[in-house]
């Protein structure tokens, strides 16, 4: 394709014709209709049909005769950038801008220059003086003038580009001056700077050639400092390639654009520099806003998005799903599909859609195409409604293709559009000149761009200032003249408040059609649609649904609890009440034939009520989706497996076309999807296994099952005997204990082994019964510590005590269906009788698993599982296997409470509805299903039906396990550390006894420790104490002997009051036995000589010494067991005191 002068590649032809041997090493020529570049990354110069990828381009100019080899230079920057990105999302600007680049080299080829941009050269051989004027964008200047501080130019001038048109500089320059003598003479920009508008006008399609002529010869060279660019062209090719080329050229070069494009949509969003471009005019975000609002307001929840391959496609759905994720907590939209239309048949993924709005964004021509394709596949009837963009209105004059009552969103695009936005862009470029001189900081960067195209001039390569004076533009508000509010901008340059016209095609006399305004919408203060009446699709003047019309389906379903129940109907209505359901058909076709319908109605032979978990599920989704239906129960009342080779029950409904879908609590699993489809599953389910409660007695050995047999054991044969051997040990080496090392046994210690077992077993079990304590400390100290252990010991005993000793429920605890008792049950006896429910999903299960229980439970099947659960209660079966939701609820209904699941489920799966092969209404079933779990309605459904008065669980016979040694370790590890513990005291004691008593109880000076030596055992006893502590010329009774000690006095004294009141107890004893008539033997008191003696004598192993002076009648012989009761009684006196 020639384009002013220079050749312009396709897209798919990236390499030029190849070059002439006979050129090298010499210079190489650029000719009229071929350029020359590297492909690929490969030297070869490949023909012109050899297509290359865009990333590996690189150009070769050069017109020197000195270049021994071609060079190898890519695109510098801006241009390579441009090549770069271009060549994926915008071809055609890009390759205008390539172009651009050749036609400038042809231009210059004989001048023996090349292309200069920036400071570098292309060609040339590299000669400093090389002559030759090429042309030269953005150069930096060689030598740099003194630094001095710049200066605010005194005009400050903006381009305005606007279309081109006979007569219209006129037009356009009487515009452009009223504008600026509209400008408010407050502004103090008018007081320092003059403002200059110079003015150029593009054609439709400029060349590359024309774009750069502007920008070099018009625009920079007067140091523009902003371009005003207005364009109202909407044909979305290559007008929208030049108008993309034009504002990333300028992008590039740092210069700010106010705009205003109708055909804005087609812009590339995410060029590099784009952001120093504002949007006057409407964008497609705002399109997008004011089509969902009428959507909005006629309810219509789920729409389809369509679209040609337009400039801009994938823009306008990515604004439309950022526009319905934004709206999502005010209104839920769903969009159902997004179609882009290269081919009429993409419009068939339209037929089987539910959606009945359509959102086209296409040009005019490519909507006419695309809505006569939709006519033919009847999608543009009175139930469809096309809502268009700008793009499709285009000049007002809608083609004979387009549908009655289509809707769009327009605003004015004709050129006296054009001449009053040009008063509007000369305010913001005002404004913006205003905000910008009044900041201080700002003078030192001028508003001159510097920028040249000559190659003898200076300039910069990109203007730096630019970005500082578009944040400047970009931030001002500028009243309004149309009483609108104040034109201000968003972070991404685009206008905040904006105003569309809502359009509605009609015809007019004859088959003529016109788009009239119906109503308008507006971004501010706050969103707002209005619009009056509209001419509907078809004629109409109702609004159509939004969703397909009713359509009616024939429903196949097998009842079972609580999935479907069957009821009776009213015997006089024959009508269903409202917590009965709906009526459905439970006969053969064959046999209401002939039968007037009222009366088959109240036949409950032929129709029954049926309701539950899926008929609440099914007038869901009838009233979302609005169809009717009709429910009919499968004939042979089969669920559906494969025998002799072909299907039964419901699946062979669906596999037969004899039903649209099948409804009930049918199990998804290979088998049958193999030749039906199944939605997405509405419940979890898997087999499972109910078993009957049986009341058993008491276990015999229910008193030891709060401790494992190991606690049992530990405590009887370790705890105990430790502790037993502790004690005896421990008062064994006591000093104060038994002490017995040979020739020292203590006759009045009568502590033993036996009597160790004795104490530890009454502690143990805290029996009130008489025990002979320990004498030593260590010994007492080591049976507290076992009775701390005993304490916790009880404690834990009892309070477990009371949950075995209750009746337990006995049961068969299975396992699952895996369990050897149903895997392998005649090795078992009695073997367990368990069944199934025949053809169903447990039984194929089973059969194809688990043949061997399959076949011996064949005699124990029932027809229904309401049956197999009776059969449980009465004893007829041990067990039944079906599915786990259904059975658990049978289980919740029973009234006894005697039913359980056991086991873990077994193939776990999930119930769901089924098709026919290939269904057009799987698709929309699915999209609910998903809903209603998404919002809890499937959740609430399965609380209510499921729900049921007894709530039994496989875990509640065990009220309790036996703790375990791991539970009961701590007392363990308290009785441990009391021996420890005792064994530190016992060496204590040890050490007292030898080194501290005799110091201890000869002291007077420190009573405080005599009082805790006396507590120590018998270490001071009170005979010892006043024994030890008299004068050394013995006890004499009469005299009062001399103590060492407060303690001795005391106890002296005490023991004589004693011996008074004993004295004057028995003289009075001996008066009341004289008046009696009885005359008591004569007794005399004990010398201290004899008493000194018989304590002394008391300490001599196996001997037993009485003595004479205490006891009557010495001279009489006395019997050994007289003597054994007296020295007994004596004992126990001594024991007591």
């Amino acid at each position: 394709m020639i384009f002013g002068g220079a050749y312009i590649m396709r897209p798919e032809v990236l390499c030029a014709a190849p070059l002439d041997a006979n050129a090298w090493p010499g210079a190489w020529r650029l000719r009229k209709h071929a350029c020359y570049f590297r492909c690929c990354s490969h030297t070869t110069v490949r023909p012109r049909t050899t297509p290359c990828r865009p990333a590996a381009l690189s150009i070769y100019v050069d017109s020197s005769k000195h270049a021994a080899a071609p060079p190898t230079l890519p695109l510098p920057s801006p241009f390579s950038a441009l090549i770069a990105s271009k060549m994926k999302m915008q071809a055609r600007a890009s390759l205008m801008a390539l172009a651009a680049l050749v036609a400038l080299v042809a231009v210059n080829a004989e001048r023996g220059g090349g292309i200069k941009i920036g400071s570098g050269t292309i060609g040339g051989g590299g000669r400093e003086g090389a002559r030759g004027s090429g042309v030269r964008l953005g150069a930096r200047p060689r030598t740099s003038p003194a630094p001095q501080i710049p200066r605010q130019p005194s005009v400050i001038t903006a381009a305005l580009v606007v279309p081109h048109k006979a007569f219209g500089a006129r037009d356009y320059t009487r515009a452009e001056k009223a504008a600026l003598s509209k400008l408010p003479r407050k502004l103090k920009l008018f007081s320092q700077v003059r403002l200059n508008i110079t003015l150029s006008m593009q054609g439709l399609t400029p060349s590359p050639m024309s774009i750069l002529d502007s920008l070099c010869k018009e625009f920079l060279a007067v140091n523009v400092s902003a371009i005003l660019y207005l364009m109202n062209h909407e044909q979305y090719g290559r007008s929208t390639a030049s108008a993309q080329y034009f504002l990333q050229l300028a992008g590039y070069l740092g210069i700010p654009v106010i705009a205003w494009n109708a055909d804005n949509s087609g812009l590339e969003k995410h060029a590099s520099h784009a952001s120093l471009r504002l949007q006057l005019a409407p964008t497609i975000e705002h399109q997008t806003a004011a089509m969902l609002s009428i959507l909005e307001r006629y309810k219509w929840h789920q729409f389809s998005v369509v679209t040609s391959a337009i400039a801009g496609h994938d823009d306008f759905i990515q604004a439309v799903r950022e526009r319905v994720s934004s709206l999502q907590d005010r209104f839920k939209f769903t969009i159902l599909n997004a179609v882009v239309v290269k081919k009429p048949a993409d419009l068939n993924e339209l037929v089987t859609s539910e959606a009945r709005v359509m959102l086209l964004y296409a040009t005019r021509d490519e909507a006419a195409d695309i809505l006569s394709t939709a006519g033919d596949l009847h999608l543009t009837g009175e139930s469809y409604v096309w809502i268009v963009t700008q793009s499709v209105l285009g000049s007002m004059q809608p083609p004979n293709k387009f549908p009655v009552g289509m809707l769009g969103v327009h605003f004015d695009t004709t050129s006296s559009s054009i001449i009053s936005e040009i008063a509007t862009a000369v305010k913001v470029f005002a404004y913006g000149v205003e905000s910008y001189l009044s900041e201080t900081e700002n003078l030192r960067y001028p508003l001159g761009t510097r920028l040249s195209c000559d190659s003898a001039g200076s300039g910069e390569a990109r203007w730096s200032t630019g970005e500082r004076f578009y944040r400047h533009l970009r931030n001002v508000s500028v009243e309004s003249d149309s009483g609108r509010p104040s034109i201000e901008f968003t972070s991404d340059g685009e206008l905040r408040a904006t105003e569309l016209k809502i359009m509605n095609l009609r015809p007019t006399i004859g088959d003529q059609l016109i788009w009239e305004e119906i109503g308008t919408w507006n971004s501010y203060p706050k969103e707002h649609l209005a619009i009056k009446d509209i001419i509907w699709p078809g004629g109409l003047h109702t609004p159509p649904q939004g969703v397909p019309e009713k359509f009616h389906m024939r429903i196949t379903f097998l009842e079972e609890p609580p999935y479907i129940n069957l009821a009776p109907p009213d015997p006089v209505s024959g009508r269903c009440s409202l917590d009965r359901g709906v009526i459905c058909r439970v006969a053969p076709e064959v046999e209401i034939v002939g039968i007037e319908a009222g009366a088959a109605h109240r036949n409950s032979s032929l129709y029954q009520c049926c309701s539950g978990f899926c008929i609440d599920l099914l007038q869901q989704l009838a009233e979302q989706l609005g169809f009717t239906y009709e429910l009919v129960r499968v004939e042979d009342g089969r669920w559906g497996t494969f025998q002799d080779g072909k299907w039964n029950g419901l699946i062979a409904e669906l596999v037969n076309k004899k039903t649209d879908m099948v409804l009930t609590s049918l199990v998804i699993n290979s088998d049958r999807e193999a030749v039906v489809d199944f939605s997405v599953p509405f419940m979890e389910t898997g087999i499972a296994i109910v078993v009957a409660k049986r009341t058993g007695i008491i276990s015999p050995t229910a008193f030891l099952e709060p401790f494992d047999t190991a606690s049992w054991m530990l405590v009887g044969a370790v705890a105990i005997q430790t502790a037993t051997f502790c004690i005896f040990i421990f008062e064994w080496l006591s000093p104060s204990g038994l002490n017995r090392s040979p020739g020292q046994i203590n006759v009045q210690n009568r502590f033993s082994l036996c009597r160790t077992y004795w104490i530890v077993w009454a502690v143990l079990f805290q029996a009130s019964v008489h025990v002979d304590s320990p004498r030593g400390f260590t010994a007492r100290f080591m049976t507290n510590m076992w009775a701390m252990f005993a304490v916790v010991f009880l404690a834990i005993y009892t309070a477990n005590l009371a949950a075995f000793m209750i009746t337990r429920e006995e049961f068969h605890e299975l396992s699952g269906i895996d369990d050897p008792r149903i895997v392998k049950p005649k090795t078992y006896q009695p073997p367990l009788k368990f069944g199934t429910v025949p053809w169903s999903h447990s039984d194929a299960t089973l059969k194809k698993y688990f043949r061997e229980p399959h076949s011996y439970m064949t005699p124990y099947n029932r027809s229904t599982v309401s049956a197999g659960v009776t059969s449980i209660l009465t004893g007829d079966l041990d067990a039944f296997i079906y599915d786990g939701t259904v059975l658990d609820y049978l289980v919740s209904q029973d009234e006894d409470c005697r039913l359980l699941t056991v086991g873990a489920w077994y193939a776990m799966s999930g119930y769901g509805l089924a098709f026919t092969r290939n269904s057009k209404y799987l698709g929309m079933f699915n999209k609910r299903l998903l809903d209603l779990r998404a919002n809890g309605d499937l959740e609430r459904l399965r609380r209510y039906w499921m729900t049921g008065t007894c709530k039994p669980n496989k875990q509640e016979h065990k009220s309790s396990d036996p703790l375990a040694l791991e539970q009961f370790l701590s007392a363990f590890l308290l009785l441990m550390a009391g021996i420890l513990l005792a064994a530190a005291i016992l060496f204590c004691e040890h050490l007292y006894f030898r080194y501290a008593r005799e110091h201890i109880v000869k002291s007077d000076l420190h009573p405080c420790c005599t009082l805790v030596s006396i507590s120590m055992g018998q270490s001071l006893s009170m005979q010892n104490a006043v024994m030890e502590t008299t004068t050394d010329q013995g006890f004499r009774f009469g005299k009062r002997p001399h103590c060492r000690s407060a303690v001795c006095a005391a106890q002296i004294w005490r023991a004589q009051h004693e011996r008074d009141a004993a004295v004057a107890r028995a003289r009075q004893l001996a008066v009341v036995l004289a008046a009696h008539g009885l005359q008591p033997p004569p007794r005399r008191l004990a010398s201290a000589a004899a008493l000194h003696a018989h304590a002394h004598d008391a300490t001599r192993p196996r001997t037993l010494h009485v003595p004479a002076d205490i006891l009557p009648d010495l001279d009489r012989p006395l019997s050994c067991d007289d003597l054994r009761a007296r020295e007994r009684t004596r004992v126990e006196m001594e024991t007591v005191l």
